[in-house]
This record gives C-alpha cells, structure tokens and sequence, in this order.
C-alpha cells in the first residue's frame, strides 16, 4: 500500500484520514467557514450536507430550495441551499462548497441509538466527485486531489 500511498502524493492527492464507526459509518472531521465538525463520509448521498442547526453553528447563507430531501428512510423533507461555503479536510480545500440543509434528526437519532456520537453533516458524492476522491478503506484514509 506504500506504493499507492507515494504514487498518489505524486499525482497531488491530499491524504486524509477518517474512523470507522461502531455503526460501521466512516466518520471523517472537516472544517466549514473556519468551523470544525464531525462529518459522515458517504459514498451514496449525492450532496453533502448539515442539519438546520449547521447554519448558525457553520455560519451559512441560507437560501430557500424546491428540492425536498430522501435518504436513510426518509422522504419529501423540507430542505434549504447554502452555496459557496469553505471546505477543509486536512490538507485539500475549496471554496466553492454548496451544502444542503435539512432535518438530521433521524441521522442522529438512529447514530445514538447504537451509541454512537451525533454529526454535524454528511460528506457526499459532490465533494468525492470534485476531489477525484480515492478511499483506502483498509487503511482509512481519503484521498483528494
């Protein structure tokens, strides 16, 4: 894996670590608009996103959406758009972040009940997208360039 590890950092890759939750989730930390949080790295989500308490606790610009939110056995939820937020995890940054906003709770609810920590968001497929993401699960780390 050493070989991966060097072939990346030449490529310009940025390494970044994530745990492995009791739930079996990959739980990374990112910092959003200068604030750090606990984040659930998910392959599945197509956007990353916070819960409504995110907006002030991130500081995000919160707008109005139309799209309503499904996903972890809810569907139709009420959602809102911050767009060009500030992104950090470890080394590998942007600033062209959209982040969409809604009810977590049962993110958190489900995550406790296994007692497991709540999160602040979710981490998904936009950023992996952008970020060319490559996941080394056996080692747990990211990879974005």
């Amino acid at each position: 894996m050493k070989h991966l590890q060097d072939l990346l950092k030449k490529e310009n890759y940025k390494k970044i670590k994530f745990k492995v939750s009791k739930t079996q989730h990959l739980l990374i930390k990112a910092t959003v608009n200068g604030v750090k949080g606990n984040f659930i790295l998910d392959t599945g989500a197509s956007n990353s996103c916070v819960g409504f308490e995110g907006i002030e606790y991130f500081n995000l610009i919160a707008k109005k959406s139309k799209t309503k939110a499904a996903g972890a056995g809810a569907t139709g939820m009420f959602t809102q758009l911050a767009k060009n937020n500030s992104l950090k995890m470890g080394r590998w940054k942007t600033n062209e972040f959209h982040l969409v906003i809604f009810d977590m709770t049962h993110v958190n609810e489900a995550l406790q009940q296994h007692n497991a920590k709540p999160v602040h968001g979710i981490i998904g497929a936009d950023i992996l997208l952008k970020g060319k993401a490559i996941i080394d699960y056996y080692n747990h780390c990211l990879y974005l360039r």
